[in-house]
């Protein structure tokens, strides 16, 4: 099977063209495999770049821990970086289907090739039933969650996928690593939940680390900058329009008043090309 490594500011996949190929029969099995950092080629997840009767491709993405999830905003980047530079879709604007439906996708291009990817993300969802969360509220707004004899202030939203959004007065491992993974699977989040911790520097410029769920930390997360983006707004923190510095790099967010959609815009990267044998491909 052929693959290519991508990253977007650090959030990296192994990307199988599944126009060329055929999808994979076990793709949450294989996810697992060829993530694994020591085992295998190393990743934050897989992701299947499919033909679509309603957009120009389609894209599945699974965690390192073979779930599902319904959107990334840095995978969906480097899926048009793919679609364009090898030439199976020469579109601009891309439109691409997800798990939270089609969205559009604007090239900014580099000697012909694709540097950076603006993407629509649509509208922020705040219906409690449909993020989904227990909390009540349109959004969950500066509620506050109990873990223990601590309680802590959160905003929960989706982009396409669940996210609950904190703010710290400093980034620090123990708090990402120590609360990160007890709030993805709090019982409040019945579909586990991304969990962003955001240091806010000034109304325009924050910076951000993602516990992202199914896969830990990653360097990245560009749904999860959406979402700190949204709840800035929400809690006055920030401006519409933001930069938010993660691990891997730098995302340009804007919350737009005029029709309520979130734009994401930065980096695709091509790493490697490779490929997997055929033997350590799951068949069921």
């Amino acid at each position: 099977m052929r693959f290519v490594k991508m990253h977007g500011c650090g959030n990296d996949y192994v990307y199988v063209d599944c126009f060329q190929q055929k999808v994979p029969a076990d793709p949450a099995a294989l996810s697992r495999r060829i993530s694994d950092r020591h085992f295998g080629v190393g990743s934050d997840g897989l992701i299947l770049i499919c033909p679509s009767e309603r957009a120009d491709a389609r894209m599945r993405m699974f965690n390192a821990d073979g779930s599902e999830a319904e959107m990334c905003g840095n995978g969906i980047r480097c899926v048009a970086k793919y679609l364009f530079d090898h030439g199976l879709v020469r579109k601009n604007p891309l439109r691409i289907e997800t798990g939270r439906g089609v969205l559009e996708l604007q090239l900014h291009l580099a000697d012909g090739k694709v540097e950076r990817v603006t993407v629509d993300m649509g509208e922020p969802i705040f219906d409690p039933a449909k993020i989904p969360t227990t909390f009540s509220g349109q959004p969950p707004c500066q509620v506050l969650l109990q873990l223990d004899s601590a309680a802590y202030e959160i905003t929960i939203l989706s982009m396409g996928n669940p996210h609950c959004v904190l703010y710290v007065g400093e980034l620090q491992d123990q708090l990402v690593h120590g609360l990160g993974p007890r709030i993805e699977h709090h019982p409040a989040f019945p579909k586990r939940v991304n969990v962003e911790f955001v240091q806010v520097l000034n109304p325009n410029e924050i910076r951000l680390r993602v516990w992202e769920r199914g896969s830990g930390e990653t360097l990245a997360c560009g749904t999860g900058a959406c979402a700190a983006c949204v709840a800035g707004v929400l809690t006055g923190r920030t401006q519409r329009r933001i930069l938010a510095h993660l691990l891997g790099g730098d995302l340009e967010l804007e919350w737009s008043a005029s029709n309520n959609h979130v734009y994401m815009t930065g980096p695709a990267v091509e790493v490697f090309s490779g490929e997997w044998p055929d033997s350590e491909i799951p068949n069921h």
